[in-house]
């Protein structure tokens, strides 16, 4: 293994009834967050299902720190901080008492960064969950994920439903977890805004299938939302186009190489970069009439 990986993922392969993960390969390296995005249904739950070695492949492998995820299970998960979407903690239970439980499976359990947490959360100690609104359960999550010292924080949808304060000082603290240089997030999400601001690296799957995994900046840095008249599209150009949406005025079309088109088209055409996610909406929806 590559010193800078703390996690690879090599031809994975899961097969449902009505889904399939198709080979699917990336990796992450130390130090960096990784946005995980897909329109719902796309693979990202399976695939972090099959990361946490809580579904059982049908072949590939996964490494994380460098070890089988299924060989060096209990090793792995010592060391892995995860956040869900719902919340998956004893809802009759006080975060004092959820502690009492919890705190024995981790041997790098760490009160003073729980309770520490817990304060800056402003999240009561002796309050029920049940009691707790959806970002004061995240953020209840999040603290006992960043209390054993984990290097790895894997996080399945956390900021939907969130306001966007609450979403903005969670995506600080991952920010402030990455300046150890050990550790990495990888964020799975369908809210790409929330990406634009922290991900280092973005892997896109598309109906079980990786469309890219590289840098972010990369990405807007080739991707364009092209502009202009339909007579446009007839002959060369359309080859140049991942999705296209005609409409009775003109088109606006997605492409992977800006450059190419820009000289292409010249002024021809309006070419701007592309965000997130009209990158994945492109992508997903392909041609739209």
């Amino acid at each position: 293994m590559e010193m800078g990986k703390i996690l690879e993922v090599t031809n994975l392969r899961k097969e449902y009834t009505d889904f399939i993960l198709k080979d699917i390969s990336f990796s992450l390296p130390r130090g960096f967050i990784m946005g995980f995005i897909g329109p719902n249904g796309a693979g990202k739950s399976t695939t972090i299902k099959l990361i946490m070695n809580l579904v059982r492949k049908d072949s590939g492998e996964i490494k994380v720190f460098g070890l089988d995820n299924a060989t060096h299970d209990r090793e792995i998960k010592q060391n892995i901080g995860f956040v869900y979407d719902e919340n998956h903690y004893y809802e009759e239970l006080t975060p004092d008492e959820i502690r009492s439980i919890i705190a024995p499976f981790y041997s790098r359990w760490d009160d003073e960064a729980y309770y520490g947490f817990l304060r800056y959360f402003e999240l009561p100690q002796k309050k029920k969950l049940k009691k707790f609104s959806k970002g004061m359960k995240t953020k209840f999550s999040l603290a006992v994920a960043l209390s054993h010292g984990a290097e790895l924080v894997i996080m399945d949808e956390p900021t939907s439903g969130l306001d966007p304060v609450f979403r903005r000082e969670i995506l600080d603290i991952l920010l402030e977890l990455i300046q150890d240089e050990r550790k990495s997030v990888l964020f799975s999400t369908h809210i790409t805004s929330d990406l634009d601001r922290v991900a280092d690296y973005i892997t896109f799957i598309n109906k079980g299938e990786i469309v890219f995994s590289t840098q972010r900046d990369d990405i807007l840095e080739n991707y364009g939302l092209v502009r202009g008249n339909k007579e446009l599209l007839e002959g060369t150009t359309r080859p140049f186009f991942v999705g296209i949406r005609e409409t009775s005025f003109g088109f606006e079309a997605l492409t992977r190489d800006i450059q190419k088109v820009r000289n292409l088209l010249k002024e021809r055409a309006v070419v701007e970069k592309a965000t997130l996610e009209e990158i994945m909406l492109y992508t997903v929806k392909g041609v739209v009439k």
